[in-house]
């Protein structure tokens, strides 16, 4: 007697559970079928806009891999080249040297081709085609893709090339940038612009130029060396040591000479 009421229980119990199951169940397919048709809404309507964006990328992302590879290998040839060139120059063959550098050195951009250009310039002005290095050396001046040191010796050789046939305002104009202490090219780009203030008459911006490159320890000494007796010529000291400048030119300075001129101002 006292097993039915749980027999029943445990049947009643089985149906609940078997209809909450077929309930999850139905729910679920219910649920797969909404996000199917969302899925397939949703590809309808954008689809083939991203699968040509795909496309686009794909493109894309392979034209640059090629164009990568395409600048490295013409990189290896271009460097190939000057290196090519640059032994012939040492082995003495500058003709083949200027050459071989002709194609590098027409090229547009920085790098390799303003190296190649540089040299054809140097080797021009060595065998006194004067016309030839002025040009080149102007398309490395110009050339807005170059180094600054590049663009401004071009600069400097190009004037010094032309100096006689340039008026001193254009000397001026074209090198007082590179003229100002501190710059790379101080003392022989202050040395052609105090010239060219001689050849205005300004004596007294000449003599302080030609002082401070006189004074500057960072120029080659043959510059300083001429600053300093033009300097003294235009009536400036361009000497802050004497001693030094002794010593420095290997001059040994009697120590009564000291004393007596020590007496003299006294």
């Amino acid at each position: 007697m006292a097993l039915t009421p749980k027999k029943k229980q445990s049947s009643d119990d089985k149906r609940s559970r078997q209809a909450n199951a077929e309930q999850e169940a139905l729910v679920r397919e219910v649920d797969e079928a909404v996000r199917q048709s969302d899925a397939e809404a949703f590809l309808e309507a954008w689809g083939k806009p991203l699968f040509g964006l795909l496309i686009a990328g794909l493109v894309a992302f392979g034209g640059y891999l090629y164009w990568d590879s395409r600048q490295e290998a013409e990189m290896e040839r271009d460097s190939e080249a000057l290196v090519g060139a640059l032994d012939q120059i040492q082995a003495g063959n500058l003709d083949s040297g200027f050459d071989r550098l002709e194609e590098l050195a027409g090229k547009d951009g920085a790098g390799a081709a303003v190296v190649a250009a540089m040299v054809r310039a140097g080797i021009a002005e060595q065998r006194g085609d004067t016309e030839v290095a002025a040009s080149l050396f102007q398309s490395v001046a110009e050339n807005e893709d170059a180094a600054p040191a590049f663009r401004d010796l071009a600069r400097l050789r190009g004037v010094a090339l032309n100096y006689d046939d340039m008026s001193s305002a254009e000397v001026i104009a074209a090198l007082k940038p590179l003229a100002v202490p501190g710059e790379p090219y101080f003392a022989s780009a202050g040395e052609l612009v105090a010239h060219a203030y001689l050849d205005q008459g300004q004596r007294a911006e000449a003599g302080a130029l030609f002082a401070e490159i006189a004074k500057d320890d960072n120029g080659p000494e043959s510059i300083r060396s001429r600053a300093r007796q033009m300097a003294g010529v235009l009536g400036v000291d361009a000497i802050e040591d004497v001693d030094a400048l002794l010593e420095e030119q290997g001059v040994e300075r009697d120590p009564a000479e000291g004393e007596n001129a020590a007496a003299m101002t006294e």
